[in-house]
């Protein structure tokens, strides 16, 4: 794989241009898909979702997947973005882009990422609740396991 971009960043990210800079210049890339994670309301309940990590552990593990990937797929670039911090409802979290040569290949792979980004990266997220009420730390959910699970070799 040529290129990829990792970055947790606290700052809000503009995914249009992130997907146009894997491409600019490129005559191999056939095909480029994009996946942006938004913060829910929860059905109103959520006023914001603080996420925290560890500096340098969390992107080398994103780095880690995304060379795991460029090893199941022909990939010809990938970033990563995954933002850190307090985040509202609506806005952005995380966002990933693979560039390949055919749309098969940027398909699985994004979906892969995803998979494990949402399963394994070394990520904490509170909720902090609309109504003042405390907020939990959330848990990992039984779907998101199981769909890491279809990705095992």
């Amino acid at each position: 794989m040529s290129l990829s971009k990792i970055h947790v960043q606290a700052q809000d990210f503009d995914a249009a241009a992130e997907a146009a800079a894997l491409a600019r210049g490129r005559t191999d890339v056939g095909a480029l898909v994009s996946f942006v994670g938004l913060c829910r309301d929860e059905a109103g309940t959520l006023q914001s979702l603080e996420l925290e990590h560890y500096p340098g552990m969390a992107e080398e593990e994103i780095a880690r997947i995304v060379g795991e990937a460029a090893r199941r797929w022909p990939l010809l670039g990938v970033t990563v973005i995954h933002r850190a911090g307090r985040i509202l409802p609506g806005e952005q979290i995380v966002l990933v882009v693979c560039a390949s040569a055919h749309r098969a290949a940027a398909f699985s792979a994004a979906e892969f990422l995803m998979d494990f980004l949402k399963s394994r990266a070394p990520f904490w997220k509170k909720e902090h609740r609309a109504d003042g009420g405390q907020g939990d730390w959330v848990a990992a959910k039984d779907a998101d396991e199981a769909a890491l699970e279809r990705w095992r070799e």
